[in-house]
């Protein structure tokens, strides 16, 4: 559950960093360096995990756990290992929810919405040419990332908010009943944001569909030989188009 804890906090930062480059689209080959963008990944995964690690350093049900004997092996001084049971619903609903969950998530709508808006500007503007480039087709592209990242950030928003809403359901509202199935779909739809976001960015952004497609020729179907001589129709489109962006 931990671990969910942090690609949770992960993925806020993440979407957040990348919002915050993509503001302006012309600027970000000049502002996101190999070296910056490797500095944002670790600190997004420092400050995930130190947010994730918090329970481990006091602020969690052991004392309340211990002191109202709520586990039938207390006298062992074992405490059955259930979320609810051990996670105190304060952390999880006004430090990570209320602090470092809805707030990046409101802030990141909001550059996304500024983001379409400048672009669609500029588009309707028909805006100088950057790059010596068609400016329509150079727009045309941000737009198309855009909306790919704005996919990626509403996935994100559809598989984790209805775990912290029960759980806003469960600090608030002690007594009120949450069905077994409710709460199972909800810790479902939290795994599956993981699984989905690769098959989001394979499908819509050509670069991730290159190298996925390279690792399933190279690693799943054995072919040592791959290389940009036998690469696959589709895989040689996709270059191509990525290309037309730079």
């Amino acid at each position: 559950m931990k671990t969910k804890d942090y690609a949770c906090n992960y993925s806020q930062r993440s979407h957040l960093h990348l919002s915050l480059c993509r503001r302006v689209p012309w600027s970000y080959k000049s502002v996101v360096t190999q070296k910056r963008a490797g500095a944002a990944v670790i600190l997004c995964w420092v400050i995930s995990m130190i947010v994730g690690m918090i329970p481990m350093f006091g602020w969690n049900n052991y004392t309340e756990a211990t002191q109202d004997g709520v586990n039938s092996s207390l006298v062992n001084n074992i405490i059955v290992c259930q979320f609810e049971t051990v996670i105190s619903m304060d952390y999880m609903v006004y430090f990570n929810f209320f602090g470092w969950v809805l707030p990046p998530l409101v802030l990141i709508f909001v550059i996304y919405v500024e983001i379409f808006n400048l672009i669609r500007k500029h588009l309707n503007q028909k805006a100088v040419s950057i790059n010596n480039t068609d400016p329509s087709r150079y727009f045309g592209k941000e737009l198309k990332l855009a909306k790919s990242l704005a996919l990626v950030l509403l996935l994100f928003a559809i598989c984790w908010l209805p775990l912290h809403i029960i759980n806003c359901i469960t600090l608030f509202c002690p007594f009120c009943e949450k069905p077994n199935i409710v709460m199972y779909i909800a810790i479902f739809l939290t795994h599956a944001n993981s699984a989905v976001n690769p098959i989001v960015y394979a499908f819509k952004i050509n670069k991730f569909r290159v190298t996925f497609l390279q690792i399933w020729s190279q690693y799943i179907c054995c072919n040592k030989n791959h290389n940009s001589n036998n690469l696959s129709r589709e895989q040689l489109r996709a270059i191509r188009e990525q290309k037309s962006i730079m």
